[in-house]
């Protein structure tokens, strides 16, 4: 269905974008990961025909983005991290007025339109103004747009941000409903959410592809030592930062923290490089600081979280990927 071939995106001396290559299925959630500035949003954009690659080669159900630029659009829905809508329209209207630019007409648009307000729950609110809409309706409606096209492949930046627990939930169901029929690359920072609704997922990184599985296939390719689970009396800043750094640790994170009558206690997470097993240094720390181990515990499989942040930790990060604004100037995301 999308088919990239060694794709790659340069802005003057720098590159956005270094020669990524990979394939989606009809029919396919995937999850597109990557830190700010790692090419996620470069590539989106040349997947829609928003923008053409410097070299390589995309295709969407067989037409070129490049050379079939119209037929890719007709075949496309996208909903991009900050949605242009316009707030003093209704909903409605401003869905009515979308499909005209879209070029739909007649009985099909009036179809089109009640059928994507209906899938994404906003028939309830097709008289309201945008603008009194909660963030998780005004997605809503970011979605339906992306939809009016009945599009094979759906590609989502951010739908979940800034939205609360319950928005989350329902944008997620909604996006599970969509797949099936059509295939959808989801770009998110919610990586919890990404691993309950994606079947693959790619990992970018200074725009490189470094790594494309299943999250479980990805959580035993990368688990090495698993994970050491440590509860702690200590500071708690200065403890994640000397856990860190112990021999054999690729990464340190803070699960849980809590202050009782001044006592700081901690629970930190420890992912060990492959084949390290830091226990012993662990231990000889928290003597030679003087913590109290409360806990301390193991586990062979990690989260998708987990392997991303092994991976993304284990380079170094370059400055963030430039990009064209719609007055063709470059900036930084």
């Amino acid at each position: 269905m999308i088919s990239v071939d060694n794709l790659t995106k340069k802005y003057g001396p720098v590159t956005a974008v270094d020669g990524i290559s990979f394939f989606m299925e009809q029919g396919e959630i995937c999850g597109f990961l990557g830190p700010n500035g790692a090419g996620k949003t470069t590539t989106m954009r040349i997947l829609t025909g928003f923008m053409p690659p410097t070299d390589g080669r995309v295709t969407v159900a067989g037409f070129d983005v490049v050379n079939d630029v119209m037929e890719v659009k007709k075949r496309i829905g996208y909903l991009p991290e900050s949605t242009p809508l316009y707030t003093e329209m209704r909903v409605e209207e401003y869905l009515y007025f979308v499909a005209d630019v879209k070029g739909l007409s007649g009985q099909q648009k009036k179809s089109k339109v009640g059928e994507v307000m209906e899938s994404t729950g906003i028939s309830g609110r097709s008289r309201s103004l945008i603008r009194s809409l909660s963030k998780g309706y005004r997605q809503r409606v970011g979605l339906a747009q992306a939809l009016l096209n009945d599009p094979e492949a759906l590609i989502l930046d951010e739908p979940t941000i800034g939205l609360d627990p319950q928005q989350i939930a329902e944008i997620r169901s909604l996006i599970k409903d969509l797949s099936g029929k059509r295939t959808v690359i989801l770009s998110s920072h919610i990586l919890p959410e990404v691993q309950m609704i994606c079947s693959r997922v790619l990992i970018i990184n200074n725009g490189k592809l470094i790594a494309a599985d299943t999250p479980e296939n990805l959580s035993r390719q990368f688990a090495g030592g698993g994970r050491i689970i440590v509860k702690i009396e200590a500071p708690m800043v200065s403890a994640l930062e000397a856990l860190g750094s112990l021999p054999g640790v690729d990464t340190a994170y803070m699960a849980q923290t809590t202050v009782a009558d001044g006592v700081e206690t901690g629970t930190f997470h420890l992912i060990p490089g492959q084949g390290k097993n830091p226990r012993k240094e662990l231990m000889k720390m928290a003597v030679d600081r003087d913590w109290e181990v409360m806990e301390l515990s193991s586990t062979e499989s990690l989260s998708l979280e987990e392997v991303y942040l092994k991976l993304v930790t284990r380079e170094p990060q370059t400055a963030a990927e430039p990009v064209e604004n719609p007055a063709g100037e470059i900036e930084e995301l």
